[in-house]
This record gives structure tokens, sequence and C-alpha cells, in this order.
């Protein structure tokens, strides 16, 4: 998927800065949760080849994505959300505040969003929710491709500074790993308390 059809057919009907928006992250046990939002220009000499769910494309060909996508976007911003909001006031809506946060930092005024999902963000443009939306819609596939670039590259830091985890690896995700790491060593600054609680003890490491 890397046709604009969704921003072309909003095009036709008076929107002009449509962006795409999605996360990364909401599963870790460990580190924020990232979300990006990007407005694409739709002419084909700027058509970025390959764009689709992030997931499903190897890291280097998702970092050459990145730095494409950034050349020749309109607008894009990210923002994340840390471990501590996200124990306050749960993932979802964690999320939500993230998606918020992207649109409106984006350097273009979106005038309709499509979201990743089944989301309804607090923010004053018209949006579309999209299932399966990294898939489908052109601008959410580079939103996600982004997200999943700037994260990883996050959790990578973070190894250096929380070594033992695996950070490097599993960007925070509860594998076999990680999981022994916490009963051995207790928890770290960046991990999610609401999401460890099954197998945390209650040590954190200082």
């Amino acid at each position: 998927m890397d046709l604009p059809t969704y921003e072309r057919e909003y095009a036709a009907r008076g929107f002009h800065a449509v962006a795409g928006v999605d996360e990364v992250g909401r599963g870790p046990l460990a580190g924020p949760v990232v979300c990006a939002a990007v407005i694409l220009p739709l002419e084909e000499e700027f058509r970025v080849r390959g764009v689709g769910d992030s997931k499903k494309i190897s890291p280097k060909k998702r970092e050459a994505l990145a730095e494409e996508i950034k050349k020749v976007a309109r607008a894009y911003a990210i923002a994340e959300v840390d471990e501590r909001v996200i124990d306050e006031i749960n993932i979802l809506q964690a999320t939500r505040l993230g998606m918020k946060r992207a649109v409106e930092s984006l350097g273009v005024t979106a005038d309709m969003v499509l979201v990743d999902g089944v989301m309804t963000l607090d923010i004053g443009a018209p949006q579309r929710s999209i299932v399966k939306g990294d898939d489908l819609v052109y601008s959410i596939g580079a939103a996600s491709i982004l997200a999943k670039v700037y994260r990883d590259g996050l959790m990578r830091k973070y190894a250096e500074e929380f070594p033992g985890y695996g950070f490097e690896h599993n960007v925070g995700y509860g594998t076999k790993e990680h999981i022994a790491a916490i009963g051995e060593m207790g928890i770290c600054r960046i991990h999610r308390k609401t999401f460890v609680k099954k197998f945390w003890d209650g040590r954190e490491r200082i």
C-alpha cells in the first residue's frame, strides 16, 4: 500500500491537508507509547514507495523509508507519552493523548485526520478511524513507520542506560528474557508498573 487513495478521495471533497496518525508501543512493559502524525504530498513525483504497516517491514527498510518520508512530508510530528502518564491514566488514554499532541504539533494545520484503529481524538479537525489503517492508508502507514523508527531508537538508548533487560532487542516488550531480568533485578525507571504487576516483586532498581 503506497497509493494515497484515501487522501485523494478527501482532496476531491475539499480537504487539502489530510494527516495520518498512528502509534507504536501500546503493549510493551517498558518505555513510552510513541505517536506520529504526517501530512504527505499527493503528487506522484513525491510518492514514497513501500509504505505500509511498520511491523511488516524490515528494520533497515523502515529506517530508509522514515528518512524518505521526512524529506517529502509537508509536515510531520512525533509525540511520546511516558510510563508515568501511562500508569496514571491507562494506555488507551495515553495513546489518545499522544495522538492529539502529534496532530497539534504539525507545522501545517490538518483539515482532516485519519486515525489507525478505533480511536476518537479530542481535536478540532474532522477525523475518521480506520481499522488496519497502517496497512490501508498511505499517510497512516507513513506515521506508523516514523513512530516505530523513533521508538526503536529510543529503546536502544535506554538499553545503554538500563542494561540487562534486553531493550536493544525486545524494545520493552515482555519477552522471556525481559521478564526474567525483572525477576532478577527488579524494575527500572521506564517500566510501566501497571503492566508488570503479575511478575514484579516490588523491587525497583536505583
